[in-house]
């Protein structure tokens, strides 16, 4: 299995002056569920090279064991610091595509037209894919062929009010994610804050949190596995 791991370039947290980007532990868990499974891992940014880390995700308090086997690995961090463009990948090339969050997301990979059509292309192809935490904000400008949006109608999760509140950026992001994909006719549900919780919809995976990220790679490894055998 050849899997695309899309990360954000964005690094400036609003006007707070603090950084962002991708959040670690949301990158590491799924890329070793998928490293251990034997699948075939590509790396891709919108800017491509090495792409921002939000510094908050690597302190104490939220490193993990995957997070230090990933700062560990010099392959793991050799094929971070050399992204792909991700206006160069095509859907075609993989059998599925997994987005980690952060919330860098919500200022670049939510406006990128590259990023919209791949989503689109992915699903429409009938190959499965999966965006987690702040993640599933990427959907908003995303269609169904109709042009009605991706989301409407569906059943998805991402970083609930209550978890933004929690980490005061309520005010600094230019969109809640719950809020959005309420507002494109999803059916968002979510569990308690911080806790592992996935949603299924056909071809689409979406996780609440970065507790979230293993679980959501999982359910994408069972889906892509199902969807080869019906295939074969």
């Amino acid at each position: 299995m050849k899997v695309l791991i899309v990360l954000t370039s964005h690094d400036e947290l609003g006007n707070t002056g603090r950084k962002t980007g991708f959040w670690l532990e949301e990158l590491a868990a799924p890329y070793y569920r998928f490293h251990d499974a034997g699948w075939e891992i590509t790396l891709a940014s919108p800017k491509g090279g090495r792409p921002p880390l939000d510094p908050k995700s690597n302190e104490p308090d939220f490193q993990t064991e995957q997070t230090r086997r990933f700062e560990a690995d010099a392959e793991a961090t050799a094929a971070l610091a050399a992204t792909a463009r991700l206006d160069t990948v095509r859907a075609e090339d993989f059998d599925t595509v997994f987005y980690p969050g952060g919330h860098g997301p919500l200022w670049d990979l939510a406006e990128d037209a590259d990023s919209a059509r791949l989503i689109e292309t992915t699903l429409r192809s009938g190959k499965p894919l999966a965006l987690v935490c702040h993640a599933p904000g990427v959907l908003r400008h995303t269609v169904n062929e109709d042009g009605t949006p991706l989301v409407q109608g569906r059943n998805v999760t991402g970083f609930a009010n209550s978890e933004e509140d929690g980490v005061a950026l309520t005010d600094i992001v230019p969109f809640l994610v719950e809020d959005e994909l309420k507002r494109l006719g999803g059916s968002y549900s979510k569990t308690g804050d911080w806790q592992p919780y996935v949603v299924e919809d056909g071809l689409l995976i979406t996780g609440q949190n970065p507790a979230s990220s293993g679980p959501a790679a999982d359910a994408l490894i069972r889906l892509a596995a199902e969807r080869s055998d019906v295939l074969a």
